[in-house]
């Protein structure tokens, strides 16, 4: 076997050889345009190592059933947490962009006409592999490829392609509503302390949600009865919504622990989609002030507008509306405290 070079490995002559920047040809005219093409360069490369994780996440939820017997679950998490990992990073690589003033982009901003992050395919395939559906996009009208400065047709179709298969978001859904603890042969021993005799537990803490609010609160019940017991919350439904809540609130109990990290981590990552977003937001603020974009967007304004908008968890962040104290939580029937604890 011959001998295997690190540089030949990893291919690096083709990684260093691919900076070309516009605005200069010999180095002693050069400017900050190198650090702007190789700080770009090294979001794609970790974009695509998200992807990667991603895919071998919703590969794992797309199974009918997660065998809690197998690694599957704590696979799942591992991989999620990298991505969170990864997205820290990303949020402090911002910190060496800043490093080049206003002053220092202008000197080559007019060679990236019309060329724009808008139009990083990665980053839109993370966000549609994660859940964020193209009807939920601030100012979607800038991805329609009929705008210079769009994305490009075969991007967007790979984007609407990505936005049509199962995306982490249904998947983690459908998960969550095959969660079998609110069958009622598992309460039939219980007694409700609401007096119920269907969907005792729900009753139960329906009822001491409502002794939590405030007075300034009372209208939260409303939305407990629609988000739990009616009409779901946003993308997810009451069977999955109730599945959150009840993962949220016994986590501690063995079953539960690794589901609770998942859910966990998946608003790690809406929250740190929204610090990159609004580092972003800042920095070209700070850059350009108001001006348009380079391709063409409302530039700091149309950066502001994601951050309220682009969350893809929101639901299972916005669970912590529904908490109650824990030592207020109802008590669970022994059936329900076998079945979720680890029986040798």
């Amino acid at each position: 076997m011959d001998n295997l070079y690190y540089s030949d490995y990893i291919e690096l002559d083709k990684i260093l050889n691919t900076q070309h920047p516009r605005s200069f040809e010999k180095m002693e005219d050069g400017n900050d345009e190198m650090l702007f093409i190789i700080i770009h360069q090294a979001y794609e490369l970790w974009f695509k190592q998200i992807i990667f994780e991603l895919d071998l996440t919703r590969n794992i939820f797309l199974q009918d059933r997660i065998n809690e017997n197998l690694p599957d679950m704590s696979n799942a998490v591992h991989k999620l947490k990298r991505i969170v990992k990864i997205l820290e990073l990303l949020n402090q690589q911002v910190n060496v962009l800043e490093t080049m003033t206003a002053l220092d982009f202008l000197e080559f901003r007019n060679h990236l006409l019309p060329a724009s992050g808008f139009q990083s395919k990665q980053f839109r395939l993370i966000e549609a592999k994660l859940g964020l559906k193209m009807e939920e996009r601030y100012k979607k009208e800038y991805y329609k490829n009929t705008r210079r400065g769009s994305l490009s047709e075969s991007d967007m179709q790979e984007v609407s392609h990505v936005e049509g298969e199962s995306t982490l978001k249904e998947l983690i859904s459908k998960w969550l509503e095959r969660t079998p603890f609110f069958d009622e042969k598992y309460w039939v021993d219980h007694v409700s302390t609401s007096g119920a005799k269907e969907n005792k537990f729900w009753s139960d803490y329906r009822q001491a949600y409502q002794n939590s609010l405030s007075t300034d609160e009372v209208g939260r019940l409303a939305e407990f009865d629609k988000a739990f017991l009616n009409e779901g919350r946003g993308d997810l439904s009451p069977k999955a919504m109730q599945a959150a809540l009840f993962i949220t609130l016994y986590r501690n109990l063995p079953v539960f622990q690794l589901p609770f990290e998942l859910l966990n981590t998946l608003s790690e990552i809406d929250e740190l989609l929204s610090n990159w977003r609004y580092r972003h937001f800042s920095m070209v603020r700070r850059m350009i002030g108001i001006r348009a974009g380079t391709g063409g967007t409302s530039g700091a304004g149309y950066l502001e507008g994601t951050l309220s908008q682009h969350y893809i968890f929101r639901e299972i962040t916005e669970v912590a509306t529904f908490l109650i104290e824990r030592s207020k939580l109802p008590e669970l029937p022994n059936v329900v405290k076998e079945k979720v604890s680890f029986n040798l």
